[in-house]
This record gives C-alpha cells, structure tokens and sequence, in this order.
C-alpha cells in the first residue's frame, strides 16, 4: 500500500531536488505544498489524508488542537533538532513519531553578519539608489565596525561564534540575558553587562540570541528601544516576538535608532501590507538565516532517511 506524504512550506521547492528519493520512491506518493496555512479548519483539512507529514522547522505548527484533527497522521518528519511548534509530548501520547535531523553547516552566523553588514553599510539603500538612477552617487556614509561595540542579548553557541567575528573586525563585545553569568561570559570572551538596559544603552549593534519563551517575549519593548542610541541598529535573527514588533516600527518611523536587519517577524510569512515592508531604514530577510545549500542537502537527505526508517518498521531520529 502506497503511504501518502505531504511536505509543507517548500517556498523554494527544494525538498525533491536535493536528496535523493529513488529509495522509497515506490512505497509513497508525494505531495509538495509551497504556501503556508495559517487558518486551522483549512490547514487541518489540506493535511488529514496524509500518514507522515514533513515539516520544515517551524513554519506550521503542530499543537493539540491540530493533531486531534489527523486522525491518519504516523510521523512528523521536522527538519533540524528542535522544533518548538511541534507538542512532541502530545504527539508522542497519540502515537505520532517526530523525528529530526541535523542542522548542517553554520547558515545563521554568516546570516547575522550578512544583515550587520548590510545595516552597516546602507548596502539595500546604496544598491536601490544605483538601481533606480539616482543622481546622487553617493548618499550615506557607512559605519565604520572597528572600535564599534556589538552588544550580544544571549550568548550561547550563536551568541558566542558571532562574538569572535566581531573580534576580527576590532570590535568592542559585551552581552547580557536573563541567564548569563560573568565566568560564562568571561570564557566566550565577552564583556559581562549586569542589565539589560546597560547594554542597550551602550551599544552601536544589538543583536538578539534568545529562545523564545514566555519570559523572553517582547523582550524587547519601546521603553528598551528608547535607551538604544539615536545612531545604532538592532538585529534579530532568533525569533520575531522578541521584539514589540509595533514599538519596533515607530521606533524606526521615527529615526529614534537608526535601523534593523531583521530576518524573523511576528507573522510569517509577513503579510504583504506590513509597514515594515515600507521602511527605508530596514534591511529585511524570508527568515532563511538558518538555510543555505548545504543545510537543506542535510535537512532532506536524513528526512528521506526518517521516513524510510518508518517505513521499514524502525523510526530513527526521535526528537525528545
């Protein structure tokens, strides 16, 4: 009996080209999907008929109220290690198998720089400016790095590997979270900052590396984007909600910072009429910070691994 597979949220329509199928090609039929449903009753109808279902990271969640509604679902086959939209311990409970893969490569940290370095030097500005005949050769005088500090809100694995690029370029590094300690911060070579607002109010970059919690949402509010100095930029590359997206845009609007590389949003995709969209002083990215070529030929070549484990009465890779 041939098993039925959705893949959601291919944009890029990739999943089929960068792994090789060949070996379970004969015991599924394939379905690729390449929008994002946000609207439950239509999602949970597109997806009932399917037994496994591949997830790319966190683009669809999978909560209770879903999965209840798929009553043919065996696997969830998610990109990546973790996936924080998915109730695993739900699924689990319901019989439905998660498995993950590795991440492949080191996408994010080439991201935050590419978005630090875009900011820094105007570089969407510039390039929009020669691309639409502007008199105006030059426009902008980018920021000089060296000597510049970086202040790092969370520095873990991200947070610490950004830290070393910045010492490359002579920057100055601090960082603060809720959880970081001095010796922690001593060890990755980062300047310890007691308070949130200390580091805001010192930095020329801020760039975010948190989980998103409960405690970490909105992180980030129009009190704290008011202490960042009028010439600095804000980057996030970690999750949306960890910035108040609406202070975010005012703060920007009204030059209270002088702008920000973002590559994740409250809402993704990010709906065509965002004031985002309109901004000149924002550099803005399809949350692909954590996909480049190699990740993706890891991503779908252990998901076509995942499933044929199923498949063959043994899963693999179960996320906990």
């Amino acid at each position: 009996m041939v098993v039925r597979v959705a893949i959601l949220d291919d944009y890029q329509q990739v999943a089929l080209t960068t792994a090789d199928w060949s070996s379970i090609a004969d015991q599924i039929q394939v379905d690729v999907f390449t929008d994002t449903l946000s609207d439950e009753d239509s999602l949970a109808k597109r997806l009932e008929p399917y037994e496994i279902i591949c997830a790319m990271r966190e683009r669809t969640k999978f909560l209770p109220l879903l999965l209840d509604r798929l009553p043919n679902l065996r696997l969830i086959a998610t990109t990546g290690r973790v996936n924080r939209s998915i109730d695993v311990n739900y699924a689990r409970k319901k019989g439905i198998y998660v498995s993950g893969t590795g991440n492949g490569g080191n996408s994010t940290v080439e991201h935050i720089w590419t978005l630090i370095m875009s900011v820094a030097r105007h570089i969407v500005l510039e390039h929009i400016n020669i691309r639409t005949s502007n008199p105006q050769w030059q426009t902008v005088v980018p920021m000089g790095l060296a000597g510049s500090t970086l202040g790092l809100i969370g520095v873990g694995r991200l947070g610490s590997e950004t830290a070393k690029i910045a010492k490359v370029f002579g920057m100055k590094v601090i960082g603060w979270s809720p959880h970081l300690t001095p010796e922690r911060a001593e060890a990755q070579g980062v300047e310890f900052i007691a308070s949130k607002q200390e580091l805001l109010s010192r930095s020329d970059i801020v760039s975010l590396h948190l989980v998103l919690s409960e405690s970490t949402t909105k992180i980030i509010n129009a009190a704290d984007l008011d202490l960042m100095k009028a010439s600095s930029f804000l980057i996030n590359t970690s999750r949306g909600p960890l910035i108040d997206e609406a202070a975010l845009v005012e703060a920007l609007k009204n030059k209270k910072i002088a702008g920000a590389g973002l590559d994740v949003f409250e809402q993704e995709p990010l709906p065509l009429d965002h004031p985002l969209r309109f901004l000149d002083n924002v550099t803005l990215s399809p949350h692909n910070g954590y996909i480049n070529e190699t990740s993706y030929k890891v991503f779908w070549t252990s998901t076509v691994e995942n499933i044929k484990g199923y498949l063959d009465g043994k899963p693999r890779s179960l996320l906990e």
